[in-house]
């Protein structure tokens, strides 16, 4: 028998209005997900219908809210929202399309998983900072859900912060990494200690997406 308990289940939302611009959104309201968004996020809802979720947590954000709600209708759940799953805080990048950033401070997005000052002076999160949250968010998952599935619907940086921690990877690879909307990043917690059982799990309909 396959075993489905235990599980924490991290869902990137679906695609919103600002990843087809390429422009960095971040905590920006009325960012809302595409007709493509939705329809991803129904296919992600009917492959969680299986998997006997307890809970689903979410973002506050507008785009990961839209997804966790389409999901919790095809679970039978409310949803909660929680800050800790929030995007981070883009600070003066906010609302600028990804071709100026570049072109104005190279690459801030690899600066980013490096811990670079010139990132944080600009007002942008740190990754540590996200690191801590998403921590604390599992952590309180871990001790409040014993022996359940449990959904976290957010954002591609809170995802990466988690699979980088359990897979220990360097800066270079977390910027190669791409997490895609409405994909699911599956982890199980045995004797105290994480597995990454699945990353951008999706329906094999999109496996030709480049991202």
């Amino acid at each position: 028998m396959i075993d489905r308990r235990k599980m924490i289940i991290f869902l990137r939302h679906g695609q919103a209005e600002n990843n087809t611009k390429k422009i960095l959104a971040g905590r920006s309201p009325g960012v809302n997900l595409t007709a493509t968004g939705i329809q991803q996020a129904e296919e992600a809802g009917k492959m969680l219908e299986s998997l006997n979720i307890s809970k689903i947590y979410s973002s506050p954000i507008d785009r990961a809210l839209q997804t966790a709600e389409i999901v919790g209708k095809h679970c039978d759940l409310d949803v909660i929202s929680d800050q800790r799953l929030i995007e981070l805080d883009m600070g003066k990048f906010t609302k600028m399309p990804y071709d100026e950033i570049f072109a104005k401070h190279g690459n801030v997005f690899l600066k980013f998983y490096e811990g670079s000052d010139e990132v944080s002076e600009n007002g942008v999160e740190t990754f540590a900072a996200v690191q801590k949250r998403i921590f604390d968010m599992v952590d309180f998952v871990v001790n409040n859900h014993k022996n359940e599935n449990v959904v976290l619907v957010t954002h591609m940086d809170p995802i990466k912060a988690m699979i980088g921690n359990v897979l220990s990877l360097k800066p270079e690879i977390l910027f190669e990494l791409i997490i895609a909307n409405a994909s699911l990043n599956i982890f199980k917690n045995h004797d105290q200690k994480f597995y990454v059982t699945g990353i951008n799990v999706m329906p094999s309909a999109r496996f030709h997406e480049t991202f």
